[in-house]
């Protein structure tokens, strides 16, 4: 039996200037629907569009905030509360706690890229 081995590289999305800070923005890459976040500080992350709950693709509309020290979008739909870094699901308001699909984020020159794996 062969092992498959997956392919990572780095995949351009978008320019920075597609972005505005603390608001979500939706990009497709494939048939992947990737929701990306510019915060206050420069950061931008990646995480999937697809809310786990509802299975709808609206965590780039959601609200962005914080929770300790950790960036947080808030889901339009049930208001579950995911750690941008993490994807993990901080608040899940009764139900299980469901995590996003995050992807590594680079910045090169006004590109921004997400490390891929095919």
């Amino acid at each position: 039996m062969s092992a498959v081995t997956a392919t990572r590289t780095w995949v351009r999305i978008c320019a920075i200037g597609d972005l505005e800070v603390e608001r979500g923005r939706a990009a497709l890459h494939g048939d992947v629907q990737v929701a990306l976040f510019l915060l206050r500080d420069g950061t931008v992350h990646a995480v999937s569009n697809r809310d786990p709950y509802s299975s709808a693709q609206v965590i780039s509309r959601g609200i962005v905030g914080t929770k300790g020290d950790a960036p947080t979008v808030a889901s339009p739909m049930y208001k579950q509360v995911f750690d941008l870094r993490t994807g993990s699901c901080l608040e899940a308001h009764g139900k299980d706690p469901r995590p996003l699909q995050v992807w590594p984020v680079a910045r090169r020159g006004d590109d921004i890229y997400l490390r891929w794996e095919e």
